[in-house]
């Protein structure tokens, strides 16, 4: 005989709680604040979107207030983005670009057409929330190519740059393929690799034949 059949009205009861618990976890349990709206492959191709540029010389319209549709959001810390900034700019840290009344902040800048250009010290530093923004739908954002390092150096000359694309080149630290094909890597490499120890047993001292 099982318990349940000895005291029904307790095991009725604990029934009761548990669907109770399973039905507030339901109520209680909150959405997802966001939602990828790209596959892997349509964020992939956002690298090879030419739209989602915004490029060093279309900066003079912006600073010149003849182009009212474009926000400029440096992602950059507080206290950098004091050091200096693009005239215009609004800061919002990229680490509270997710934050609820920035995205409210957006999503009004989305309904007015409004294009939101994103940039950083350099353009690495604002490609991961400039591909984020762009999964979760937001298609008006835009990354500004070669940062805000590229501005300060070319801020005097933005509209003669038009065919100047050094903000679309990297900045090489180390040339691999001379450090490859450098025969003194080798001869070090070899210099490096240590000579097997040989070792060579002492021959025993023969023992005088006779006696004292």
């Amino acid at each position: 005989m099982h318990v349940h059949e000895l005291n029904p009205k307790k095991t009725l009861t604990i029934v009761i709680i548990f669907v109770l618990i399973i039905l507030v976890g339901f109520i209680t349990l909150k959405k997802p604040r966001f939602k990828y709206k790209l596959t892997l492959n349509e964020t992939l191709q956002l690298v090879h979107d030419k739209g989602a540029c915004f490029h060093p010389f279309e900066l003079v319209d912006v600073l010149n207030k003849t182009s009212k549709d474009v926000v400029l959001i440096d992602i950059r810390d507080r206290f950098t983005f004091g050091q200096g900034h693009i005239p215009g700019a609004e800061n919002i840290s990229a680490y509270d670009l997710s934050d609820k009344k920035n995205i409210e902040h957006l999503k009004e800048l989305q309904e007015n057409n409004i294009t939101v250009v994103l940039y950083g010290k350099d353009q690495l530093q604002a490609n991961g929330p400039w591909m984020w923004f762009r999964q979760v739908g937001f298609d008006n954002v835009k990354i500004l190519l070669g940062g805000y390092d590229y501005y300060v150096t070319h801020k005097d000359d933005l509209g003669k740059t038009v065919d100047d694309i050094s903000y679309l080149k990297g900045t090489q630290h180390y040339d691999y393929a001379k450090i490859a094909s450098s025969s003194s890597v080798g001869e070090q490499q070899k210099s490096e690799i240590k000579k097997p120890v040989v070792v060579r047993r002492k021959k025993k001292a023969v023992v005088a034949s006779g006696g004292c």
